[in-house]
């Protein structure tokens, strides 16, 4: 674990695991005390949680950027993200660097997680559509429940969750809202 965490080199991934189409990588994390899970192709690397540049005005979920190898990555905490309240920093507590696709643009967004646990294969046939009703995040941002051991892990369709034109829009609306107050005092 503290190697994973330690080293930016990106992650191994099989690559007969990822072309066979029978069975896909995950990363898995927890956050919040649920157990989580991303497509391993969507990460680039994962770093320890620190030097971490606060930006003022901005909505909870963002909880500032950081210098990664001479570029500036935002740095989004999940758990405000899905309607929480903010993330405590922990000892275990790091940031997963993933890549999202806007259009014909790819950008680098890290991710605030409590912890991250390990790579983990679930066959196609193990993973169910994302439940209609009852998850505490949207249900759009669930790619599916990955059945791991007799539970189920939440599978983030990551695209969707770290979608830069929704939070332009998020960050839009919270400074319209700064700007409101503002004009009102």
């Amino acid at each position: 674990m503290g190697d994973l965490i330690k080293a930016p080199a990106t992650l191994p991934v099989s690559a007969s695991a990822t072309h066979s189409g029978e069975t896909h990588q995950y990363l898995t994390f927890t956050l919040g005390g649920e157990m989580f899970a991303i497509g391993i192709l969507n990460i680039k690397e994962i770093i320890e949680y620190g030097n971490l540049t606060e930006i003022p005005m901005m909505p909870a979920f963002i909880r500032g950027v950081i210098n990664l190898r001479g570029a500036v990555v935002p740095v989004i905490d999940l758990a405000a993200r899905f309607g929480g309240g903010p993330s405590e920093v922990q000892r275990r507590t790091c940031i997963v660097i993933v890549e999202v696709q806007q259009n014909d643009n790819k950008h680098d967004i890290g991710i605030m997680v409590d912890a991250v646990s390990e790579v983990l294969e679930i066959p196609a046939g193990d993973i169910e559509p994302a439940p209609a009703f009852g998850a505490r995040i949207r249900t759009d941002f669930i790619a599916g429940m990955g059945k791991i051991g007799g539970k189920f892990v939440i599978i983030l369709d990551i695209q969707k969750v770290l979608s830069v034109d929704d939070m332009a829009l998020l960050v839009k609306a919270a400074e319209g809202g700064h700007e409101a107050l503002s004009a009102a005092a």
